[in-house]
């Protein structure tokens, strides 16, 4: 998948009212090892990873990568959110460029129920509108997640298309902010 190319990255870390979203930090490890070992967070992800494959494969300073926000909540790795370029050979883009950026994150399962998500992704969905003007940004969920559905509409994501991938039906949308003002 080709990366998010961002003229400085990491950026400062952006502040919402409760969480610090910054670049990864040797500190994430065990956070990073919990949210891939999660059955619950995997769930709609491919399902979890064994623990000790992760503790031999995951470095010192997981996630160090362009798009890749770590979500601080008083210290602690919560959970992540990332910008990426959606990759061309899967299904789902908005015309035949592909390539566009698009919204992941994941949380641990005790953050979840607290407004975290949301707070964190629209702190990353206003970055990304900074730093790369009037690029769509699109999401792609299975329909089965009705969390991760709840969250794309309360972003302001619209349905562009439906259509099945890794076993089950895929949402596919893209931030309806970024189209009226794009």
């Amino acid at each position: 998948m080709t990366g998010l190319a961002l003229a400085a990255w990491p950026p400062a870390p952006l502040r919402t009212g409760r969480l610090v979203l910054r670049a990864s930090e040797a500190r994430d490890r065990a956070g990073f090892v919990e949210l891939l070992a999660s059955p619950e967070v995997r769930t709609y992800l491919g399902g979890s990873r064994p623990r000790d494959e992760l503790e031999r494969a995951i470095p010192e300073i997981p996630g160090r990568r362009p798009g890749l926000f770590v979500i601080d909540l008083d210290g602690a790795l919560i959970g992540t959110v990332t910008l990426e370029r959606r990759d061309a050979e899967r299904p789902g883009h908005l015309g035949p460029d592909a390539g566009e950026v698009e919204l992941g994150y994941m949380f641990l399962p005790e953050a979840w129920g607290c407004g975290y998500a949301a707070e964190a992704c629209e702190a990353v969905l206003d970055w990304c509108a900074g730093a790369l003007p009037g690029e769509p940004v699109v999401l792609c969920t299975q329909t089965a997640n009705r969390r991760s559905m709840r969250l794309a509409a309360k972003l302001g994501f619209t349905e562009v298309e439906r259509f099945e991938e890794f076993g089950a039906e895929q949402w596919f949308g893209v931030c309806s902010s970024v189209t009226q003002s794009g």
